[in-house]
């Protein structure tokens, strides 16, 4: 919009200079001199700027302290791994922007180390994976942060933002080690480092105004007021969250695996139309499940309480304790932090002694769950009024997308294997995985909300070579990718590397990829059932067989993908790529890895592992 002799209080020579400036500036340049306008009124201009500004105008100057501090910087990094990280470094970005702050936001791995020697004010967000390792983007910063190279920094002011799950043994590690480092580096604490479970809203909205109220204390000149007048603000289109999740419609709900098989692998179909939803290739679904009822019936009555006595929750609802443990609170999983809740309520001294024994706690809570506990360990004195204060929400499970919005309008398709399995005397059901393959049927509602992945994305260009090795249910975003390619007519080649136990069961997808291949969108297909030779044979050994190609297709500009679990596949297949590079460019493991690690810092070589 540009401004005008009637709506401002220029003259028609000054608004040429101003309205020829002002589109040609960058973001810092505006921030840059709405600190400079702020300083120049505090220096007996004040009553010259008023003048200009008609009585009783819209547009007339605001009055301004004279003290000003410049400048207003903050510089924001984010190590993230499924894009949580990555949105609260945007959420706070906002923020200070709002505030009138030159704001940089980066990934860890993106971000130039010896930048941190200008850096004022620095805001480290971060997730922790596996045993309390830092998430791939994030691997080489916090190397340098805490090795040798790693500079003084008694000039910066910092907080720490640290994502995780209390149900890990690990829990925010990775942000705790960034914490304490920065702080041995001389580093200030500007605010309180905050730790966040999967229910991280409230927490990380807590940290993030606590930052915004922290720096504008320190300032004492306001954002200049803006002397344009603008265009009423768009409302906001509705954003689904874990906490106001969009209730989806199941329209269809089949198993992928053959007669004979022991394994359930759900294709989940569900109608996102009236809800404005959308998504890419890459993002993952959350599915808010519902507890076991049988489970939560034998807990009530271990616990001798009443199913219909009320609890009332943090939101504020009412409901009995059997609903509230049936869809509001986890029940399935045991960790250290909530058996310490549990220490007030105890009357058994054998739950203090496991208390005091880290080693027997840390076996104790793999694979138990509250009954257990309050089988083993009871009497405990807790009430239904207790809920809400012990136990945390039950959280969300995210599953890949395996749909492309363009091939599918107004739906989302999900791939979901049932987990069940006896442990401790008694069977054990994955909460969601049963929830969704035993209880929900077609017609039936389901909560859900989208969560985007920046950082397990389709190539720019549709030409680019990409290359993905997904087996069982990680091959679920590459059925999306392949859809997206092919609404978009790619010409870019593409090669699936897919593994599971049986051909005959166990191939998933196995009509959409021979369509693909006979079709042409799919150039390559390679498969390994583990279980249908004598020597068990699995997607990292696929790539060893296909060595040569699969470097030649790396060297043309291919993008590699690895969708699955990370402990043992993501791993192995790692190793077998290390091999591989390292034999076919014939240089030392060193160089492989750094070959390696500079594919993922341009974004070509990605992953989506849990």
């Amino acid at each position: 919009m540009q401004l005008l002799v009637t709506n401002s209080p220029f003259s028609e020579e000054q608004l040429q200079h101003i309205n020829a400036l002002l589109p040609t500036l960058t973001e810092t340049q505006i921030h840059w001199l709405s600190g400079y306008l702020a300083f120049y009124r505090s220096n007996n201009v004040q009553g010259a700027l008023q003048a200009a500004a008609p009585q009783g105008s819209a547009f007339a100057v605001a009055p301004v302290v004279e003290a000003v501090q410049l400048p207003k910087e903050a510089t924001i990094i984010f190590g993230s791994q499924t894009g949580n990280a990555q949105r609260l470094a945007g959420r706070l970005a906002d923020r200070l922007k709002a505030d009138g702050y030159d704001v940089t936001v980066s990934a860890m791995n993106k971000f130039k180390p010896n930048d941190l020697k200008k850096v004022v004010n620095l805001f480290v967000l971060v997730s922790t994976h596996g045993e309390g390792d830092p998430p791939d983007n994030a691997v080489s910063f916090y190397e340098f942060l805490h090795g040798k190279r790693a500079p003084e920094l008694k000039h910066v002011k910092y907080s720490v933002l640290a994502l995780g799950d209390t149900s890990y043994e690990f829990f925010c590690k990775t942000g705790q080690d960034f914490d304490a480092r920065l702080k041995e580096l001389g580093a200030e604490q500007l605010v309180e480092r905050a730790d966040c479970d999967v229910d991280y809203e409230e927490t990380a909205s807590g940290w993030i105004n606590a930052i915004a109220e922290k720096l504008n204390s320190a300032q004492a000149a306001p954002a200049v007021q803006a002397a344009v007048a603008t265009e009423a603000a768009a409302p906001a289109s509705v954003e689904y969250t874990r906490n106001k999740p969009f209730q989806a419609e199941v329209i269809e709900s089949i198993n992928l695996n053959g007669r004979g098989s022991d394994r359930e692998t759900r294709h989940l179909e569900l109608s996102l139309e009236g809800s404005g939803i959308i998504y890419e290739p890459g993002d993952a679904v959350g599915i808010v499940p519902h507890n076991d009822p049988e489970l939560v019936k034998e807990l009530i009555e271990e616990l001798g309480w009443k199913p219909s006595e009320q609890v009332t929750t943090k939101d504020g609802v009412t409901l009995s304790v059997e609903e509230a443990l049936t869809k509001e609170y986890e029940i399935t999983t045991l960790s250290k932090t909530l058996l310490e809740k549990f220490e007030p309520f105890a009357k058994n001294d054998k739950f203090k002694k496991l208390l005091g024994n880290a080693a027997e706690l840390k076996a104790y809570v793999k694979g138990r769950d509250l009954l257990d506990l309050i089988q083993d360990y009871g009497p405990f004195t807790w009430q239904p009024s207790d809920v809400v204060s012990v136990l945390r929400k039950i959280p969300a499970r995210l599953y890949s997308i395996a749909s492309s919005l363009a091939a599918h309008p107004d739906e989302v398709h999900l791939t979901i294997r049932k987990v069940q399995y006896d442990a401790h005397g008694r069977q054990r059901n994955g909460v969601c995985s049963v929830y969704v393959s035993e209880r929900l049927e077609v017609g039936d509602h389901v909560s859900v909300f989208v969560q985007s992945n920046p950082n397990f994305k389709l190539p720019a260009s549709h030409e680019t070579p990409i290359i993905m090795i997904g087996p069982g249910t990680g091959v679920a975003p590459f059925r999306a990718f392949m859809e997206e390619r092919e609404e978009a007519g790619a010409s870019g080649k593409s090669w699936l590397f897919f593994g599971d136990r049986h051909y005959v069961t166990d191939f998933l997808y196995q009509t959409d990829w021979q369509r693909m291949l006979n079709e042409g969108a799919l150039t390559n297909l390679e498969v390994a059932f583990s279980r249908d030779t004598e020597q068990k044979v699995y997607v990292q050994h696929r790539l060893l067989e296909h060595a040569a190609e699969l470097y030649a297709w790396l060297e043309e500009g291919a993008h590699l993908y690895i969708c699955g679990d990370e402990k043992h596949m993501a791993h192995d297949v790692h190793e077998a790529l290390l091999q591989i590079i390292q034999e076919q460019r014939g240089v030392s493991a060193e160089a492989a890895a750094a070959y390696l690690s500079e594919l993922q810092d341009a974004g070509r070589y990605q992953r989506d592992v849990y």
